[in-house]
This record gives C-alpha cells, structure tokens and sequence, in this order.
C-alpha cells in the first residue's frame, strides 16, 4: 500500500511540473489562435503522462534495458495521441471558428434587419403622411388654385412612384435573401444592356446636369441573367447619378479578361470615406445621416447597391468598390459567355 501511495505521489508530483508549465505556455499564448491552444492542451496532457510513466520507472529501479522499453512504448503512445488529436484538434478548431463566424454573421444580418426595418418605416411613413395631407386638402376643395392643383397632383404621382420602387427593392431583396432567385442565364450582349440602361436613366442625369459617357468599343457577350444583368446595370447608374453633384460624369466601360467580364461605372462623386467602403453594399446604408428622399424623386431607399451585391454572387461574380481621383469606381466581374 505504501509503495501504490509512493508511486501515485511520483507520478503526480511529475505531471504537476509538466502541467504548470503548460499552464504557463497557454498564458503566454492565450492571444492566439483557437488551434494551438487544443495543440499546447494535447502536449501538456501527453508529456504529463510520459513524465509521470518515467519518473516513476525511475523511481522502480528498473534495468536499463527495461527502462528503455517502458519509454519506447509511452513515446509511440504519445506520438499516435498527438497525431489522432492534431487531426481532431484542428477539425474541433474549424468548427469552433466556423460557429464563431456564423454567430458573428447572424448578429450582423439581425442588426441590418432591425436598421431594415426602421429606415424603411421612415421612408413609407413620410411620404404616407404627405400624400394623405394632400388628398385630404384636395377632397376638402381647399386647394382651388389651378396650378397648386397640378403641382399636388405631380407630388402625389413621385411619392407614388417612390413607394413602388422601394417596394419593388424590397420583393427583389427578399428574394435574394431567402434563395427565391432563380436565373435563366443566357448569351447576353452586354451593350445592349447598357444601352438600355442609360436610356432609362438618361431623364433623372439630365434633370440634375450630368453627363452619361459610355465607351465606344470592348463591349464583350456575357453569361447572364437578362433582366437580372440589366437590373445590376440600372442600379450602379442610378445610384452614380444620385451622388454626383452637377455638372459631373458618369462613365461606364466594359471589357474581357481570361473568363471573366467586367463591367466598371466611374463618377465624379468626391470619393468615399474610407471608414464607409467596407459598408456601401449594406442594406439601407447610405452614407449620410439624413433618411428623408430628395425632393426631385432622386432619393432611394439605400437598397440598391445591395441589390447588385446579391444579384452579382448569384451570378457567380463579384462586386467592389473604391475610389478613383475625383470620385469612385464601382467594378462587377461576371463569368464571361
């Protein structure tokens, strides 16, 4: 019994050394990754073992022979412990970090559709008000004034307007989000698309002043949705357009790299604050403290750019962002046709 006890108390007073090292070593190493701390764990507990197995082989007064093959057996023990735990080690890390992203991401997502949900509150609930102020006086005859007739008739019309878009963006979101999307991709002349594009927002660059410069040539085919590829197009513009200030440019260019296209929209903006880049693509972000629309019908509900974000990664491509001289180049590369 006193020789059980003696060994217990070797064996323990060995892996103790061993473990208050490894406690050391994890402090030391406590900023680092997840991976090496399950690593550090694995050969603390090991080297305890062996330890504890050596000290008290030590202790037994075992031959030198016998001594030596005690150590060899605990050290391919220990070597096939560290391997099976390196490999589950780092699989438990993955998870680990993975989990972490997606809790990280889920939080973002939430907080994006709790800002979603006030911003777009707003941005119904004023116009909502307005056009009920004025259909009231309308219905009440207390507007008889001709021309402040036509002009509350014109008001009601750009809210309307306004509402349809926002609600259209938010269907398109929603789709985006909840994997409803689904692309026909087709053989698609990308000038066309842009054609079509400028055409459409050729009224509100005039209305503010600005000048809508396509290239002449490298116009490649690209695979893509249709009315998907000329949403993203329609997007980038709109949204140059409202951040121009007048008598700016907005230029748009295209061309052919390896199996990709891309697809590049350059304006005059002044740049983005670099703290903002990392956020330009983010639900109703943008980038200004004031929610109300502009008065010309210009003012969106910030969800434009996420539009494209979507609808590009549906595509298989990418979308960034960064600032080019005296304003900002928005850049898609979509799989070429």
């Amino acid at each position: 019994m006193n020789d059980t006890l003696l060994i217990g108390l070797y064996a323990l007073g060995a892996g103790g050394v061993v473990g208050l090292a490894g406690a050391g070593a994890l402090r030391l190493l406590r900023g680092r990754s997840i991976l090496v701390h399950v690593l550090v764990l694995l050969v603390v507990t090991v080297l305890a073992v062996v330890a504890g197995v050596g000290t008290v082989a030590h202790a037994m007064f075992l031959s030198t022979h016998d001594l030596w093959v005690v150590l060899v057996t605990v050290t391919a023990s220990a070597v096939i412990s560290l391997a099976v735990g390196a490999v589950f080690g780092s699989r438990l890390a993955a998870a680990a970090v993975w989990a972490q992203a997606a809790r990280e991401r889920e939080r973002h997502l939430e907080a994006g559709r709790r800002e979603l949900v006030a911003w777009v509150s707003h941005d119904l609930r004023t116009p909502l008000a307005g056009l009920r102020a004025m259909a009231e006086a309308l219905e009440d005859g207390i507007i008889d004034d001709p021309s402040t007739v036509d002009e509350y008739h014109r008001r009601i019309r750009i809210e309307t307007d306004r509402m349809t878009q926002l609600v259209d963006d938010l269907f398109e979101l929603s789709r985006i989000n909840a994997g409803a999307l689904h692309l026909v991709p087709t053989t698609v002349p990308l000038s066309e698309i842009v054609s079509d594009a400028i055409a459409g927002v050729a009224p509100l660059a005039a209305s503010r002043g600005i000048r809508l410069v396509a290239a002449d040539t490298g116009w490649p085919l690209v695979r893509a949705g249709e009315r998907e590829l000329a949403r993203i197009v329609s997007n980038l513009l709109i949204n140059s357009v409202r951040y121009t200030p007048a008598d700016g440019t907005v230029h748009i260019a295209a061309g052919h790299e390896q199996d990709s296209v891309w697809l590049a929209v350059s304006d005059t903006c002044g740049g983005i604050p670099d703290s903002d880049l990392g956020r330009v693509f983010d639900v109703a972000f943008r980038g200004e403290r004031a929610r109300t629309p502009g008065t010309d019908g210009s003012g969106g509900g910030g969800l434009g750019l996420a539009i494209v974000r979507g609808l590009v990664e549906a595509h298989g491509g990418r979308v960034g962002v960064r600032n080019t001289g005296p304003g900002c180049q928005f850049e898609v590369r979509l799989p070429a046709a």
